[in-house]
């Protein structure tokens, strides 16, 4: 972001060149740390324009989010999106008011029409308005076939097995500071917050969840007590989670990103991701390969 809230289009275009350097397994655009809530539709536009560009170059699988609060603007990134030819279209829930099951299920009918041939993944964040209970996925599942997969917060053993009875062959997405846990359990994936900390580190992570699940599960551990001990007072000072991804981006110093986020939000002063440059090398030295 530029000083006047504008969008830094070079700085943007090198970062996606980075990320599809990487090796990751998929890019994704519009999810919190992009600040989908705040694009006029002219940004969120040409920022389709440009994921789908660079990653057709790359043969880079992409997906596209077309969440807005609005139900109708939704529907209206829906529709545009699609013609980009996304491996998929993520949504979030209207989130002005809260949706009753009924509801969930005619809004992600809609939806999926206007994504046809396009398959879905809903976003179902810890704070949005309308919480999709696991039960209610079976019932999903069968009136919207096109639904493939769900990104979630995640939870205990005890939720994977309630996912796992009524999510059916859902792919469930989690958090990637749980990653190492959730494979264990059944997840598929992440649209992970360690990538934005250092993607070419989340790859190699991983690849050790498959090669070496103890020690995967290990950095797991300390990926978690680092964001505690560092980031989560952050969050209980009121900065909103796209400042904190922005903060583990600046954190890791893979793209010239900075921390500002847009008006209203407050944005993390650069000097303290800075500080702790070091730290979170010396405490996460595999997310940090070559340094």
């Amino acid at each position: 972001m530029h000083a006047d809230d504008t969008i830094n289009w070079d700085l943007a275009a090198h970062a996606l060149d980075v990320l599809v350097a990487a090796g990751l397994d998929g890019i994704y655009a519009h999810g919190t740390a992009g600040e989908f809530h705040t694009l006029s539709e002219d940004e969120y536009d040409r920022i389709n324009e440009l994921v789908a560009d660079k990653c057709a170059r790359d043969r880079i699988p992409f997906q596209i989010g077309a969440s807005h609060m609005s139900a109708q603007t939704c529907l209206g990134r829906v529709h545009r999106a699609r013609a980009v030819a996304p491996s998929a279209l993520q949504v979030t829930l209207p989130d002005w008011l809260p949706l009753s099951r009924t509801e969930v299920i005619r809004f992600l009918v809609r939806i999926a029409s206007a994504a046809d041939p396009v398959p879905l993944v809903l976003y179902n964040p810890a704070h949005a308005k309308t919480h999709v209970a696991a039960d209610s996925y079976a019932a999903i599942r069968r009136e919207v076939p096109s639904l493939i997969g769900i990104k979630v917060a995640g939870g205990d053993a005890a939720w994977y097995a309630a996912m796992r009875e009524y999510a059916g062959d859902l792919a469930i997405f989690v958090p990637g500071h749980a990653l190492a846990t959730g494979l264990r359990h059944g997840a598929a994936g992440s649209y992970s917050n360690v990538a934005a900390l250092n993607p070419t580190g989340a790859v190699g992570w991983q690849r050790m969840m498959i090669e070496d699940p103890g020690g995967a599960l290990d950095v797991e551990r300390r990926i978690q007590r680092f964001l505690a001990d560092h980031v989560d007072p952050l969050a209980r000072q009121g900065f909103g989670n796209p400042a904190l991804d922005k903060f583990l981006a600046h954190l890791g110093n893979w793209a010239e990103i900075g921390t500002r986020v847009r008006w209203p939000y407050a944005s993390i002063d650069e000097s303290a991701a800075e500080r702790l440059r070091p730290i979170v090398r010396g405490c996460l030295p595999e997310l940090f390969p070559g340094e």
